[in-house]
């Protein structure tokens, strides 16, 4: 089992992130839409949407979604969301899409990278392209390689509740390695998580092998312009020629 099945599919991994800002994560998704211009009823994949609260929000804007993730737990909960614009499915993204054509495909933050065989990334970027119309958008919302290597940092303990999830952070290779310790119910548990430090040329060399064209890249959830020293995220819009 790969690391991210088993970590993914706790209890523990939703409450260590169960702080993330999701009203930042609103308006960001909002702001995107608008700069796609993307009009109502357009169908989109939200792909890796585990808990599926930006699905949710995106079925609000007035989108036909499908919310796909590895996680069967994950999807299990998402389901009590769905109507006849928002379904959810297990599916895993290396994977071929059975939908429709979609007008845009987002994979949103940092929900890429987990693989070690790098013909499984290729994987993924090619079942986005097949999944898409002609001129379909692939969003695609990663870390900043350069940034990530500039202010990593080593060490940090992070309390929810009860649980103190002590967080050691290193750079291996390619590879930025966080590993995860912590007590629950009077057992010691080891987690970790593994992301591919990819550049930005392997993104587009990736990208562009499968028929898209890379047309913006942002640098942060505010959409400002992408600054390689100093922006945070690396906010790839692809559009399928």
């Amino acid at each position: 089992m790969e690391w991210f099945e088993s970590w993914f599919d706790t209890p523990y991994y939703h409450l260590l992130y169960s702080n993330r800002d999701y009203t930042e994560a609103e308006n960001f998704i909002t702001k995107l839409t608008a700069d796609l211009q993307l009009p109502p009823n357009s169908k989109i994949i939200d792909l890796a949407c585990g808990k599926g609260r930006h699905s949710v929000f995106l079925n609000k804007l007035g989108y036909d979604v499908l919310g796909l993730d590895l996680s069967r737990q994950s999807i299990e909960s998402d389901k009590q969301f769905e109507n006849q614009t928002l379904v959810f499915d297990v599916h895993d993204m290396r994977n071929p899409i059975d939908a429709d054509p979609m007008d845009a495909v987002f994979n949103l933050f940092t929900s890429f990278g987990y693989f070690d065989n790098e013909n499984d990334d290729k994987k993924v970027f090619q079942s986005v392209y097949n999944a898409l119309k002609p001129g379909g958008y692939f969003v695609l919302d990663y870390l900043n390689e350069e940034y990530v290597r500039k202010n990593i940092v080593p060490e940090t303990i992070i309390t929810r509740g009860d649980i103190d999830f002590k967080i050691l952070k290193k750079i291996e290779g390619r590879h930025v390695i966080k590993d995860i310790r912590f007590e629950a119910d009077d057992k010691p548990f080891h987690f970790f998580e593994k992301v591919k430090l990819h550049t930005l040329e392997a993104i587009n060399t990736y990208a562009s092998k499968c028929g898209f064209e890379r047309i913006k890249i942002w640098g942060d959830y505010q959409l400002n312009e992408f600054d390689r020293e100093s922006s945070p995220r690396c906010i790839n819009l692809f559009k399928k020629k």
